[in-house]
């Protein structure tokens, strides 16, 4: 006769084993004996964002993964209004609600400035609300006309500094400024067409960021009109950089820089310079 603990015994434990073990000499069970309860317990599918490639974030731009406006400000330089020099070029980068994200300043030699004026080599430095060092821009000393389809202007974008990131191009063409927007291998990924005129007397200037084949267009850098008074006497500019807010950082780092590049090469004049 079984004794009284073998008959509350439940089927497939052992004496000697905690409830619910299995037998060791009978095989185990395998998740895919259960098709249907392993599918049961798949977590659920992931969004349409989920499915775009995982990469680690450079350093100090992971606020920039969470915008799809960024506005950049140029401060006025008094001293040069008075002076009728040309003095280095300060910008605060905020967010859609005037929030301060990143302050950017030039470094460039006095004499580049006032000999070389708009065309000057110069290194940009973008730094956080911590004065870390984030983006750093790089432009060399190039021509600018469209009678010289050879040595246009170009930027070198780094984040974090010493990092090449990106490049912004110029591209020849007689009728309207374009640009390219290039991974760290030189390779195309975005293009920027302007308008044919960019003086923006009265009104915004808008820059069409547009796939390679230019058929679609994804985004736009904007150049506010800010006035008449303070389009003719002051040389400050804000610019509205509207990107899709998935849209990889390096990308939107690059746009950065090419606000930089539009205000030295379109934007970058006062009454020293009349």
């Amino acid at each position: 006769m079984a004794s009284k603990d073998s008959q509350n015994q439940k089927p497939g434990s052992l004496p000697g084993f905690l409830p619910g073990a299995t037998n060791p000499d009978q095989p185990s069970r395998t998740a895919s004996s259960h098709p249907r309860k392993q599918a049961r317990q798949q977590p659920d599918e992931p969004q349409p964002s989920s499915f775009l490639p995982t990469v680690s974030l450079p350093p100090g731009l992971e606020y920039l993964s969470q915008l799809d406006l960024i506005i950049i400000h140029q401060q006025v330089e008094l001293l040069g209004m008075i002076l009728g020099t040309e003095t280095s070029n300060k910008y605060e980068i905020k967010n859609s609600l005037g929030q301060r994200i990143y302050f950017a300043v030039e470094e460039s030699i006095c004499f580049n400035r006032n000999v070389c004026s708009t065309l000057r080599a110069c290194t940009l430095r973008i730094t956080d609300n911590s004065g870390r060092e984030v983006i750093t821009v790089n432009r060399p000393l190039r021509c600018n006309s469209c009678w010289c389809p050879c040595y246009l202007q170009e930027l070198e974008i780094q984040a974090p500094p010493g990092t090449i990131v990106g490049y912004v191009a110029q591209k020849w063409d007689p009728f309207q400024p374009k640009f390219t927007i290039q991974n760290a291998n030189k390779e195309d990924i975005l293009k920027i067409v302007g308008p044919c005129a960019t003086c923006g007397c009265f009104g915004d200037v808008d820059f069409e960021v547009k796939t390679v084949d230019e058929k679609f267009i994804i985004g736009k850098i904007s150049k506010y009109w800010s006035g008449f008074v303070n389009d003719v006497f002051t040389n400050a500019d804000n610019f509205g950089i509207h990107v899709p807010a998935d849209l990889d950082v390096t990308l939107k780092a690059a746009m950065i820089g090419a606000c930089f590049l539009f205000d030295f090469m379109f934007f970058e004049h006062s009454l020293a310079g009349l």
